[in-house]
């Protein structure tokens, strides 16, 4: 008998082997609503023993909110199947790491606000890294690892006697992921877990993820199209809860993605306050050997830098480097500022000026300020803060502000979300209204502190696009943090660089 000379062709050798792998994992016709928003939609999904997947997708595709009913958050429709274990026990089986870490102080409170870590004795008031371990198992954890195996391997070893509220956003994601392995659970789900970290600590995390799924542990990553790790072997993409396409890691192409992004941006007519009024001075921040420490613990050291108006600054260091406390001085949120010489605006700090005054002329978004943001605000609510530098909005609107908050909710994609929570919104979307809220009253100054945490790759683009806009436009002076270079903006051409509190470069 003649051999069909197809049959052993690669495309099908992978359709046979993965036909003849388990399920562990099944979707048919599930379906999610929350209120009345339909946000998941006849999702059907097959994944076997073996294949590692990753759920990829825009902001507010569901991808989330997917996770969440996997492991038993939400009511669905549909069936779900596993291997494991009953639909019915998906809460005890599954874990989600989120993308954003909560925890409570040493009176079981979480009613935090963002300027608490840089206050020593309020800052004190929260438990310590091994204090927050100690409820945990000990023995072996998934893959076999040991408690000090995951310590080491995530480098939360040296962080134990740091309060929780002073971690950087990097060291608290480790955290999350070492106390989500050190529970026994069937599946792992990892809800962004690259956001945040620097580029150190995207490479030992995507090892360790790796070597974890070679050893059996079961993990499905949410991630964005442009960071699918190699080891990762299938891909779903979702969009407005749909899913739009399931392939091979290897067939899975990201330029489809790019064609239905918007190519234009025009941000002439979204002009609150005129700039020529705000930027009466010549230098917007300068520092002349500013030191910050906490009891014995050094954060920054003999920091000298001088931002000259107009000019655009991108900030960078690894995770723990100080760069948030650095910016908690230029923000007025660190009181540490007035027993050092830092000039705002040409006027030193500490000589009759209010922080009003100074967060008057700053528009500023930071993976804390989102953290600890109002919740209870409504988009529109959120937005319109940003007039008035409050966290949550106390008064009333005139006619031109309240135009000026509707063109950027129409701007940026919400307009017919305006009137909800932020709680109701994709993580994504709250950071870009957000995003928004800083942009509102067009500030002489802007600190964007990691601002696109959270986008996915088209409002990346089309934040950095408002950015390079309103710089060019307005002459804005502007500090941007981010660990991906491909996430600074073009109109941003001086650098600054700090490792463990000192300047280590800068040009």
């Amino acid at each position: 008998m003649k051999k069909d000379p197809g049959l052993f062709h690669n495309g099908k050798l992978k359709t046979i082997f993965a036909a003849m792998q388990k399920l562990f994992l099944s979707l048919h016709n599930v379906n999610v609503n929350i209120g009345r928003q339909h946000i998941l939609k006849n999702i059907n999904l097959d994944i076997r023993e073996g294949q590692k997947w990753a759920i990829t997708g825009a902001s507010g595709s569901g991808k989330s909110v997917l996770a969440h009913t996997l492991c038993g958050r939400h009511f669905y429709t549909g069936n779900i199947e596993t291997d494991f274990g009953s639909p019915e026990d998906l809460n005890k089986l599954v874990i989600v790491v989120e993308q954003q870490h909560r925890f409570k102080d040493i009176f079981n409170q979480s009613d935090f606000y963002y300027q608490q870590r840089y206050n020593s004795f309020d800052s004190e008031r929260t438990i310590t890294v091994d204090e927050d371990l100690a409820g945990y198992p000990t023995g072996e954890h998934a893959g076999g690892y040991t408690t000090n195996d995951l310590l080491g391997l995530l480098k939360i070893d040296v962080l134990l006697k740091k309060p929780l509220i002073q971690l950087s956003n990097g060291e608290n994601k480790r955290l999350q992921l070492a106390k989500a392995l050190m529970q026994k659970k069937e599946l792992f789900i990892l809800d962004q877990p690259f956001i945040g970290l620097d580029i150190a600590g995207r490479e030992l995390l995507s090892e360790m993820l790796r070597q974890l799924s070679s050893k059996g542990v079961r993990i499905i990553l949410i991630t964005s199209p442009h960071k699918i790790p190699d080891y990762i072997s299938h891909v779903v993409q979702l969009e407005s809860g749909v899913v739009i396409n399931t392939s091979t890691k290897d067939d899975f192409r990201v330029d489809e993605v790019r064609d239905r992004w918007p190519t234009m941006f025009n941000a002439e007519n979204l002009c609150a306050v005129d700039p020529r009024k705000e930027n009466d001075f010549e230098t917007a921040v300068k520092m002349v050997d500013v030191n910050i420490a906490y009891s014995e613990r050094k954060i920054l050291q003999h920091i000298n830098w001088e931002i000259k108006k107009g000019e655009k600054w991108g900030l960078s260091g690894p995770n723990g480097a100080g760069k948030s406390t650095l910016l908690s001085l230029i923000t007025g949120d660190n009181p540490q500022a007035y027993a050092n010489e830092i000039y705002l605006f040409d006027r030193r700090r500490g000589t009759g000026e209010s922080i009003w005054d100074i967060k008057r002329k700053i528009g500023y978004i930071s993976p804390e300020l989102h953290l600890y943001f109002d919740f209870s605000s409504t988009a529109r609510q959120a937005i319109a803060s940003g007039l008035f530098d409050t966290i949550g909005l106390f008064r009333q609107l005139n006619d031109e502000q309240e135009k000026l908050v509707s063109d950027w909710l129409q701007l940026i994609g919400l307009a017919d979300k305006k009137n909800k929570l932020l709680n109701q919104l994709s993580l994504g979307e709250q950071r870009f209204i957000l995003l928004a809220r800083a942009l509102v009253k067009n500030p002489p100054l802007l600190i964007l502190d990691e601002p696109c945490q959270g986008l996915d790759e088209m409002h990346v683009y089309l934040f950095n696009k408002m950015v390079d806009t309103f710089c060019n436009l307005y002459n804005t002076t502007l500090i941007y943090v981010s660990h991906y270079k491909e996430e600074i903006p073009g109109v941003v051409d001086r650098y600054l660089e700090i490792v463990q509190g000192e300047i280590v470069i800068t040009y």
